[in-house]
């Protein structure tokens, strides 16, 4: 995308916003009634895995992107908007650009990390949009991948996220941080999964574990010394990150979680 058509883009989004069309952003623009969301749930470039972390932005997320850039490796992190806090808290707000700023590759968890199977058309889009507005205002940056809470979706929510220029994203490695195992049985899930040398690896991991965090240096060492590249989601499926990028916004009385759903 061109950088007016970026510019133009932007203003759409700021006057979608201030009316009724809000949820439905983007049908103006070309990403309207079109094909189902595709779903993946592995990477498809050979040799490489994708460490993703979802429920942030959360205290522990500065650590782990600095575990992985310190290793030389990139991760994926999947934010709510409203869920274990308010992405627009500047705390908040800060470690999803430090992600963004650190080349780690942002996504949607969706807002309030609810049932999306349950949901109606118009309460998905307000699922999906808060989320994407808010990365857009803090980074510039316009995602491109939804993951939709407990891996679950229906016809609609591909639909809906279709509209939205989304891809939906699952995993073919759960490493159990929130279905109730310790650390090392973690960590001895990793280890039984690459003894079984996979061509590729789409983990999934919550920030808001402190297990998580303490493990994750030697499960990085223990991927890159079985030959593994770690990097983002979309580069394990070569495709772009984003639908486009821009400048980010400044903090202004919009950054609020009050009165969103």
């Amino acid at each position: 995308m061109t950088r007016l058509s970026s510019i133009l883009l932007a203003f759409t989004l700021a006057a979608t916003y201030a009316s009724a069309a809000v949820l439905h952003f983007g049908l103006g623009t070309g990403l309207g009634r079109r094909a189902p969301a595709e779903v993946i749930t592995h990477c498809t470039v050979p040799g490489t895995v994708a460490l993703t972390f979802d429920d942030g932005p959360y205290t522990w997320m500065t650590e782990i992107s600095d575990a992985m850039t310190n290793a030389g490796a990139n991760g994926t992190f999947f934010f709510n908007g409203n869920n274990w806090g308010c992405i627009y808290d500047e705390a908040m707000a800060a470690r999803v650009k430090y992600a963004y700023d650190h080349n780690h590759q942002v996504a949607s968890h969706t807002w309030q990390h609810l049932h999306l199977n349950t949901l109606n058309e118009h309460q998905l889009h307000v699922q999906m949009w808060l989320v994407e507005e808010a990365i857009y205002k803090i980074t510039g940056a316009y995602i491109a991948f939804t993951r939709p809470p407990f891996g679950e979706y229906n016809d609609l929510v591909l639909e809906v996220a279709g509209m939205r220029g989304q891809i939906v994203a699952n995993w073919d490695f759960d490493s159990g941080d929130t279905g109730g195992l310790t650390g090392q049985q973690s960590l001895n899930q990793y280890r039984t999964l690459i003894a079984s040398q996979p061509e590729s690896i789409l983990t999934l991991n919550h920030e808001i574990n402190p297990d998580t965090v303490q493990i994750l240096p030697q499960v990085i060492a223990d991927l890159q010394a079985a030959g593994y590249r770690l990097t983002t989601l979309a580069d394990c499926l070569g495709v772009e990150p984003y639908q486009f990028v821009s400048e980010p916004s400044e903090r202004d009385s919009s950054w609020t979680c009050e009165g969103r759903a």
